[in-house]
């Protein structure tokens, strides 16, 4: 019999990264950049991944399907471009993500809190912050 997959966080973030970057967006992983002298875009997006779960398929305890939750920020100069970038974000996470070795299912819209604006980074931005769930089973 078959070594089970164990499945990897990785390649869903690289997934998540892709469809985003295709859609046209600036995307940072994690965080912005904070080195001196970085200047943000007017819009882009954080993507800030969970480790995920390693989910039994079976009672044989084979632990190969995998689910996560990906936060993805919008950030923008101003709310009109936060909004821009959640409206891109939603439609390039709105089909089914490819990943090597696995099937996945359509990333699922959780929603997040409201627009907000942040005063503590110069100049200030506003940011909306959406989480999606990724789940994937062995192709």
């Amino acid at each position: 019999m078959p070594a089970p997959v164990t499945p990897e966080v990785l390649p869903h973030v690289d997934a998540v990264q892709a469809a985003l970057e295709a859609a046209g967006l600036t995307v940072y992983v994690g965080g912005a950049p904070a080195t001196t002298g970085w200047t943000a875009p007017d819009k882009y997006a954080v993507l800030h991944p969970e480790p995920g779960t390693a989910v039994r398929e079976s009672l044989a305890d084979d632990r190969s399907d995998f689910e996560t939750t990906m936060t993805v920020t919008c950030v923008g100069s101003d709310w009109v471009r936060a909004l821009w970038v959640a409206d891109r974000v939603r439609t390039a996470l709105a089909v089914t993500l490819v990943v090597e070795g696995r099937s996945c299912q359509r990333p699922e819209d959780r929603g997040g809190p409201p627009l907000a604006r942040d005063d503590d980074v110069t100049p200030p931005v506003w940011y909306l912050p959406v989480q999606y769930w990724i789940g994937s089973t062995p192709a």
